[in-house]
């Protein structure tokens, strides 16, 4: 399962949506936090993310580690790609998504995080874990690359933050061949064997041809 989040990586009130999460593992939950797109933003930072990410799964009982992947260097460590094969959930938190995309694309800690999520197991991205799940990301200017996980797909976490002037931007960006998915705070479309379906307390918007859709928890979502 692909779980892409809006925002609230860590945090209580992401708490239900993570609790679902772990509950769709066929094996005891072996969770792997990674602080990759805060990389750049000082060990201070990194440490940050590492520890709140392990607290969180500690407090839902599952087993967790958190790996300092935050260059190309670490992102090409053995080790840590042989550690991510051996866990059944990664979560990737928040950060800068260009550099998150730059760092892991072709690595051993990529194709890690594949064969988690190819054998069956959970994938999470929250904020730029989320946008470098698409097939481009908005970057200044125009687009970026990302990695295509969701075909034709350009995904806008925080939706619920952003200013009209900005949706309007990013409205033009909304082609015969791109959907424009908002996915707003503490929520996440998640993309499983049954398809697509929100989960949290906000929702997740589709822009498509002109028209946008609203879904919240438990209504079906489709765009294809």
């Amino acid at each position: 399962m692909l779980a892409l989040v809006g925002s609230g990586e860590y945090l209580p009130r992401m708490e239900p949506v993570d609790r679902y999460l772990l509950e769709q593992l066929k094996s005891t939950p072996k969770v792997i936090c990674l602080p990759t797109a805060a990389g750049k933003e000082g060990p201070e930072r990194v440490r940050y993310w590492m520890e709140l990410g392990k607290a969180h799964f500690t407090h839902l009982n599952a087993s967790v580690d958190a790996l300092p992947v935050i260059d190309q260097s670490s992102a090409n460590n053995a080790e840590y790609a042989e550690q991510i094969r051996f866990a059944n959930f990664v979560y990737l938190s928040g950060g800068k998504p260009d550099y998150l995309f730059q760092t892991l694309n072709g690595s051993l800690v990529w194709e890690g995080i594949m064969d988690v999520l190819n054998k069956g197991g959970v994938v999470a991205g929250c904020s730029a874990g989320a946008m470098i799940m698409g097939d481009k990301m908005p970057g200044f200017p125009g687009l970026k690359p990302a990695f295509g996980l969701l075909e034709g797909v350009i995904i806008m976490p925080h939706f619920d933050e952003i200013p009209g002037a900005m949706v309007n931007t990013l409205r033009k960006l909304v082609t015969k061949k791109l959907i424009l998915i908002g996915i707003e705070g503490n929520t996440a479309l998640l993309k499983g064997e049954a398809g697509y379906q929100v989960v949290g307390s906000g929702g997740v918007v589709v822009w498509k041809n002109g028209e946008k859709k609203r879904y919240t928890q438990g209504q079906p979502l489709t765009w294809e």
